[in-house]
């Protein structure tokens, strides 16, 4: 427990006030937002703040995992490394997507084809190397099984495997990218998940298999140190919020949003909980959903179901403050992360 309050601690403080540099950094060098000329016209007002303002949370984040093992005086578990190695690997693809709007000026960066080649090499790394490297008990960071609560059922075998995992990390990575539309939206949708990770790793730690078997017992490597993680990356984005809340005076830009949907991803194979993430991320689900029945119905029809999209961008339209928004999709966010909590603690309670 002290691990996970040090590494929240080390990350937050270091957002907090790291955060303010950066702003000064890039503002100095130019390194300013560019807004799609077809978006909403109050977003024409953000041109020019500061973006790439997720690598402060990157860099908060590990030290502050750093920090907590070098009190401890504890070694890094290959669970750990492996969702972090995710997180640094898919922001490295979104610092160059935002590297390149800025040097070009524009708001396209890498092409979509460079993009999600990126995150593919990424993905297929982390899925070859998680189901490898057992533990003493033979455990391995994640199994070749489906998981909700916990694995399920046969073996997919390692090609299903690892098609699974890239469609996990390429789609959670890209809804998150979808959710950062409004100030200090995705920092509030993501950071209830981490929340949730926390808990969860916690409690898998308290009722691990290889202490005491039981009917309801989990068989993961390192749920510890997954739940420092998850604190360390939590704690920096919650530092991170202080200037991203509206009005911002940074973006994350693709550089956060890539490696926070590689975290929940990460995390999300190594706890065994792949499917509860759809419950616990159920906003940036919901964003991710009104995109693609966007541009279905309007490939089909010619018509729209939105005003526009991702849905944030639809209720700007019809007029509603984007504060309003922000919290209400906070609260929806708060909401699907308790109800994901719920369903993982429901099999606890007496019958």
């Amino acid at each position: 427990m002290t691990e996970i309050i040090i590494a929240a601690a080390v990350g937050l403080l270091l957002s907090m006030f790291g955060t303010p540099l950066a702003i000064r950094l890039f503002s100095r060098r130019g390194y300013g937002q560019s807004i799609r000329e077809e978006g909403p016209s109050g977003h024409h007002d953000k041109r020019g703040t500061p973006t790439m303002g997720g690598t402060v949370i990157v860099i908060a984040a590990l030290i502050g995992f750093a920090s907590a093992h070098l009190v401890s005086q504890t070694s890094p578990t290959v669970s750990a490394i492996l969702v972090l190695f995710l997180m640094v690997g898919l922001g490295a693809v979104g610092f160059l997507d935002d590297f390149i709007k800025i040097y070009k000026q524009r708001s396209l960066g890498l092409r979509s084809g460079a993009k999600a080649l990126g995150q593919l090499v990424i993905g297929a790394v982390f899925a070859v190397l998680v189901t490898r490297f057992p533990n003493a008990y033979l455990i391995t960071p994640a199994e070749t099984r489906l998981s909700f609560l916990r694995d399920f059922g046969p073996s997919i075998g390692i090609i299903g495997f690892t098609i699974l995992v890239l469609i996990m990390i390429v789609g959670f990575s890209n809804a998150v990218n979808l959710t950062d539309g409004l100030d200090g939206l995705a920092s509030g949708a993501t950071g209830v998940v981490l929340a949730s990770y926390v808990l969860i790793g916690n409690w898998q730690l308290r009722n691990s298999c290889t202490v005491q078997l039981g009917p309801n017992c989990y068989w993961v490597r390192d749920p510890l140190d997954l739940a420092v993680v998850a604190a360390a990356v939590l704690g920096a984005l919650v530092g991170f919020l202080w200037w991203n809340a509206p009005p911002a005076k940074i973006f994350m830009g693709d550089t956060g949003s890539l490696a926070l949907g590689g975290v929940l991803a990460g995390l999300a194979i190594t706890t065994r909980t792949q499917f509860l993430l759809i419950i616990l991320a159920g906003m940036c689900v919901i964003i991710t959903m009104s995109v693609i029945i966007q541009v279905g119905f309007f490939k089909m029809t010619g018509k729209r179901v939105f005003r526009m999209a991702p849905l944030q961008h639809h209720f700007e339209l019809a007029g509603w403050a984007e504060t309003t928004i922000v919290v209400r999709f906070w609260l929806i966010a708060a909401l699907c992360a308790a109800a994901g909590l719920g369903l993982f603690y429901v099999e606890w309670m007496p019958k």
